[in-house]
């Protein structure tokens, strides 16, 4: 039987949304990729109870997560059910929903049927009596958002979540959400974006700003832009990388690649004055703006999350760093 590591919360920090009473570890733990329906048991089991020993508390999961509908969550459900059962009240688990889901109108975006319906299916795959937040997962254009935020904060009177928030909104989207919200006293606490060294645009927006002025906070994914902020590229990058969505403008222009490359270079050496690897910069480069609550990393392995885990212990930068880093990144 699992017996959680007793020394779990000595090394992790675990920061605040705003002035809510939602914290997280600074590292959450994400299941976008490798628990599909293919994926094998015992290592993903292995590398949650990792996780969790190294403090990492928070269990970030979506209905289209896998790939394949439910599929992450359904695998989740089976290592809560079989080991971590016992520790309910520690985790934090999060669903959300709004991309493809099912066939048909109601399989994705945000209306109320969508938003009910989907996390009635994530409970039972968790096998759960609730999730602790839950995300409407993207803006959806054609469905008033007072009729989303109801929806959310309906969810939340029926005892099927403790929090919600709201996952790839602008700024501008993001508080007129926030406006209902607080009318409705729904206790929203954080906006899920994705955002990293070579990707500011939420930043920039001003998103950050109105999160701040009403105290809630930024759980940031793909922190490692899909592995350009490691060191795998530090020599050049393939004409097929993998970016996602929202960061394949880094690599826009005749020299694109060779711009980033340039950067990734010069970041690299800032890392190495830290003693750092450059990945574990990026995610503690994040981490030093007290707004974001926590940094979404996910990994098939334990000695990939160990990885992840190491920028944790040393978050701290001088002027003169950052002066260096934003001079690089607006080369």
């Amino acid at each position: 039987m699992y017996l959680a590591n007793e020394h779990r919360y000595d090394k992790m920090p675990v920061r605040r949304a705003g002035n809510t009473g939602f914290q997280l570890p600074a590292i959450s733990f994400g299941m976008w990729h490798s628990f599909g329906e293919q994926a094998n048991y015992a290592d993903a089991r292995d590398v949650i109870l990792a996780a969790f020993d190294a403090g990492i508390f928070s269990f970030d999961l979506a209905a289209n997560y896998g790939p394949g509908s439910y599929a992450a969550e359904s695998l989740f459900g089976q290592v809560y059910a079989h080991e971590l059962k016992p520790y309910r009240d520690e985790l934090v688990i999060s669903s959300k929903a709004g991309y493809h889901m099912w066939p048909g109108p109601y399989g994705q975006m945000s209306s109320r049927k969508t938003l009910m319906a989907s996390l009635d299916r994530s409970l039972q795959a968790m096998g759960l009596d609730y999730v602790d937040i839950f995300y409407s997962h993207r803006f959806d254009p054609d469905t008033n958002p007072e009729e989303t935020a109801v929806a959310l904060n309906d969810l939340v009177r029926q005892g099927k979540t403790l929090y919600v928030g709201i996952s790839n909104y602008t700024a501008e989207q993001s508080l007129a959400m926030i406006k209902i919200f607080k009318e409705l006293h729904t206790p929203f606490v954080v906006d899920q974006v994705s955002y990293n060294l070579l990707n500011q645009s939420a930043a920039d927006d001003g998103l950050f700003d109105r999160l701040r002025e009403n105290n809630a906070g930024v759980v940031a994914y793909g922190p490692l832009a899909e592995g350009l902020l490691t060191d795998k590229y530090l020599d050049g990058l393939p004409e097929d990388v993998n970016i996602h969505w929202s960061n394949q403008s880094l690599l826009d222009g005749q020299d694109g690649r060779q711009r980033m490359v340039a950067k990734l270079q010069a970041l690299n050496e800032v890392a190495k004055s830290r003693g750092q690897k450059l990945a574990d910069m990026a995610l503690a480069w994040l981490l030093h703006d007290p707004v974001v609550t926590s940094v979404i990393t996910g990994a098939s392995r334990p000695e990939h999350l160990k990885e992840n885990i190491q920028a944790v212990q040393q978050l701290d930068f001088d002027d003169e760093q950052l002066a260096k880093i934003d001079k690089i990144l607006k080369a």
